[in-house]
């Protein structure tokens, strides 16, 4: 027997709230949510979070709105599951992170004073993460809270900048482009002999550097890249369509037209 859907009279979170616990209702709710964990539903929780970014980076304000919808979805979900184990609830996650953004500014909710915005970040952001992480006692290491799941490059970031804080760190960018020519000359000395293993780890020796010089420059290299990739895939139409007014695709080319064509793709941005 079917039941209504929680009231839309109820504010909107709290109506949220009750149609997740529908839905994981052991006895009439949705057999595929009733049967999620927190590890199966962990990939949809960090796509959905890529997908509020390509809104942001489309500019696309309603979009965002759904996919911000579609992310607290995901908190809600992990949280029921939480809860339904007897660990914690939504509530205990709100309230978490409310204590947590009034410990870290007590610049705005304290006396705390910082002269610039490069010392909030290094004597006071940075301190009470460091603060806080000695209070968990769980991690041994400066390392070893840094989060397995990250993206790579941006999991490279955070390692690179958690020994930069303890001074372990290239005193320049310049530095660090020349260990950059370093592992580029490492890698093509791999290549060249043809041992795909030891190529395979000096180009892991190159992005780190990469992310090293991104977080040096203070550039987010996962931003960076998604530009990269939005210009590439700009360019690659310019070339399927200047192609196709010649009655010829990308299969039927080579590559000098097809570079030539990129050629001018290019200059046609910069113009």
């Amino acid at each position: 027997m079917t039941r209504p859907a929680p009231p839309a009279e109820l504010r909107p979170i709290d109506r949220l709230l009750a149609i997740m616990a529908r839905l994981r209702d052991p006895e009439d709710g949705c057999p595929w949510d009733i049967e999620q964990t927190f590890a199966t539903i962990a990939p949809y929780t960090v796509e959905e979070a890529y997908e509020v970014a390509d809104a942001i980076e489309r500019a696309d304000l309603k979009d965002l709105r759904d996919e911000l919808g579609d992310l607290l979805l995901q908190v809600v979900f992990h949280a029921r599951i939480a809860e339904e184990q007897g660990a914690f609830g939504f509530e205990e996650v709100v309230g978490a992170i409310n204590d947590k953004m009034v410990r870290r500014h007590p610049h705005v909710f304290g006396d705390e004073s910082y002269g610039s915005l490069a010392e909030q970040k290094k004597e006071g952001w940075e301190q009470l993460k460091a603060a806080e992480r000695r209070a968990k006692g769980g991690a041994a290491g400066l390392l070893d809270d840094v989060p397995v799941g990250l993206p790579a490059l941006t999991r490279a970031v955070k390692l690179s900048r958690r020994a930069a804080g303890v001074g372990f760190v290239w005193p320049s960018a310049t530095e660090v482009l020349a260990k950059l020519d370093e592992e580029v000359e490492e890698l093509k000395a791999e290549v060249a002999a043809g041992d795909v293993e030891k190529a395979r780890q000096e180009m892991g020796d190159v992005l780190f550097v990469v992310a090293n010089l991104a977080r040096a420059l203070d550039v987010d290299p996962e931003d960076a890249l998604r530009t990269t990739n939005a210009k590439f895939i700009r360019r690659f139409r310019y070339i399927e369509q200047k192609l196709a007014e010649r009655g010829r695709s990308p299969e039927g080319s080579d590559l000098p037209e097809m570079d030539a064509l990129w050629d001018e793709a290019k200059a046609a941005e910069k113009g």
